[in-house]
């Protein structure tokens, strides 16, 4: 299976990219696309038929990033109230409450950065693991995510006999694939070729 990854500026050239692979005889099934506007996600797949893809899921990894994101917020909340009660000298016998708060704030931050953590990573997922799962090297993975973060479209074909990728690569072309150079500010291609193994 080879994928021929593309980028696109507006969602309407990606749309007539996703129809012009269809009237070449590409299985909608092995077609798919991404952008950040829900709204303009549900019209193209409602005109083409063509389901958009979801990131990977986010995993372990958004929830320890959350959790320790949470915790440290919670100790940065406490930490302060528990100075002021060292600092003046009729509140240091409370001290000992203070500890308890930023304890209680730590482990408060941590269960909530946990829980928001995963429910971050469960709703679109991860994109540059979805990437990197199709083959596309991690810097390319990168660059593509932040060029659908920046408001552009991929549209994505996969080739499961390999012998059309350069046809799908022409007709992305032709339809306004633009360089992810310009959408990325840094980059080569217009898109990429890769194959199961990543080459």
């Amino acid at each position: 299976m080879e994928s021929v990854i593309a980028v696109f500026r507006e969602p309407t050239q990606a749309k007539s990219a996703l129809e012009a692979l269809k009237a070449r005889g590409f299985d909608r099934d092995h077609l798919g696309f991404a952008l950040t506007d829900v709204v303009m996600e549900d019209d193209i797949a409602q005109a083409t038929g063509v389901g958009p893809e979801a990131g990977a899921p986010g995993g372990s990894a958004s929830v320890i990033r959350g959790t320790i994101g949470g915790m440290l917020a919670g100790v940065a909340l406490t930490l302060p109230i528990w100075l002021l009660l060292l600092i003046i000298p009729e509140t240091r016998i409370y001290q000992m409450g203070g500890i308890y708060g930023m304890l209680f704030g730590a482990l408060g931050g941590a269960g909530l950065g946990g829980l928001f953590g995963a429910l971050a990573g469960s709703d679109h997922g991860d994109y540059v693991k979805l990437l990197r799962r199709m083959g596309v090297p991690p810097v390319q993975a990168e660059r593509f995510h932040a060029a659908l973060k920046d408001g552009h479209t991929l549209v994505i074909a996969r080739d499961p006999d390999t012998a059309r990728a350069d046809e799908a690569l022409s007709i992305m072309r032709k339809n306004g694939a633009t360089q992810l150079d310009d959408a990325t500010g840094k980059g080569r291609l217009s898109s990429e070729r890769v194959g199961q193994d990543g080459k």
